[in-house]
């Protein structure tokens, strides 16, 4: 049995332990089954571009727990784009690229396929998987759901995402202590999120938790309230601009400070519809996304806010890279191994689809139809720990 794995997309915090759990599990499974990597994702396969997994890679790969990043390469690919695919030279003029990856995979003999990566990754397989059955080859393909965003319908939690808030509160940690150093300090903590807040809403949350548990001078000018949250920006919730510059101005002139939160999602309607109106180019990416980077959402929210609230200094800072490139915690390797155990009894047994926590199955541990498995999910914002958060801060719901 030649089994194969692929990681694409973006970094999380599981890309190589979940190599590592997958590898550990065959182990006990199928201990004499040969395994290989693709590099760089769709790329590599497209390409014809991988590695043999030896031994001495087996016997210890426990070792990929304690990593961040994918030892194997990611890559942004998107196997039905045939024009993006010949542009980037991973394939030539008038060739299909589901048929190329699916060929690479028949000529390299392999029987099961697993690829870690989000909603795009996942759909990219299920496609794969499904030309190749039509054309008589049986290949077994499972998934493991990967987005730091936590943004996959139906997966209740991604891998990944519960260390990318914990990372991204550690950086703002540091980051908080800029506030001392000018006096109407601004600081906007940017955190990744395209369509959903949850990461920047959990970050905030976990941030304030371990605030809680610090020890403050108040007497000596370092008072809990300028470490603090003041604001908390995502896609699911309207932002009334007036009332908030109201609300924070007041606290500006308060504690002299002011922390705001940003999903890089949020208001980006907006400054999309300024950079078309003036005839700036939007950059996409091969599956259509906007390249949130060229907006710099941070960057526009701090022009809004730094003149309304007077600010005498402003500061920018995004914790994207840094926390989502950081092995995965205590929390996130439980439900890795939890995992990968599941996923290759699945393949095992010849079936293909996601393994997740299904929030249609009572949140289990589930192999999920690919059928199924949609990306843009939104962040739940009636969940009680976000309304008690908003209500520690005083922002309106």
């Amino acid at each position: 049995m030649k089994i194969a794995f692929l990681t694409a997309g973006g970094l999380a915090p599981c890309l190589s332990a979940s190599i590592g759990s997958l590898i550990n599990h065959y182990n006990q499974l199928v201990p004499d089954s040969k395994l290989l990597g693709y590099l760089n994702g769709y790329k590599g396969l497209l390409l014809g571009r991988s590695i043999n997994i030896p031994n001495t890679v087996k016997e210890k790969a426990e070792v990929l727990y304690s990593f961040g990043g994918s030892p194997i390469g990611n890559s942004r690919v998107k196997l039905t784009n045939a024009e993006d695919c010949v542009k980037q030279g991973y394939i030539k003029s008038g060739e299909d690229p589901l048929e190329v990856a699916a060929n690479q995979l028949v000529k390299d003999d392999v029987n099961i396929l697993h690829v870690i990566g989000g909603d795009d990754t996942n759909t990219m397989a299920a496609q794969l998987s499904v030309y190749l059955k039509k054309n008589g080859h049986d290949l077994t393909v499972v998934g493991l759901p990967k987005t730091v965003d936590n943004d996959i319908f139906p997966v209740t939690q991604s891998l990944g995402a519960w260390t990318a808030a914990e990372q991204g509160a550690i950086f703002f940690e540091n980051i908080a202590n800029e506030n001392t150093t000018s006096s109407r300090q601004l600081i906007i903590h940017e955190v990744m999120g395209r369509h959903c807040g949850w990461l920047t809403a959990y970050t905030a949350h976990l941030y304030r938790e371990r605030l809680k548990q610090r020890t403050f001078l108040p007497e000596f000018l370092i008072d809990q309230e300028r470490w603090d949250v003041d604001a908390i920006y995502i896609p699911e919730l309207e932002i009334n601009f007036n009332d908030e510059c109201e609300r924070l101005m007041k606290l500006m002139d308060k504690k002299d400070s002011v922390n705001i939160f940003l999903s890089e999602g949020a208001g980006t309607g907006t400054i999309l519809k300024e950079k078309e109106s003036s005839g700036e180019e939007v950059i996409r990416d091969a599956f259509g996304h906007v390249a949130l980077d060229t907006l710099n959402p941070g960057q526009w929210f701090s022009k809004q806010f730094a003149s309304r609230l007077e600010a005498d200094k402003t500061l920018v800072q995004k914790s994207g890279y840094f926390a989502r490139s950081a092995s995965p915690n205590a929390q996130d390797l439980e439900l890795i191994m939890k995992s990968g155990a599941l996923a290759t009894q699945m393949a095992v047994a010849g079936k293909s689809g996601v393994v997740g926590l299904d929030e249609e199955n009572k949140g289990e541990l589930s192999l999920i139809d690919f059928d199924r498995i949609k990306g843009g999910k939104p962040f739940n914002t009636d969940q009680d720990w976000f309304h008690q958060l908003l209500d520690e801060i005083g922002q309106p719901k």
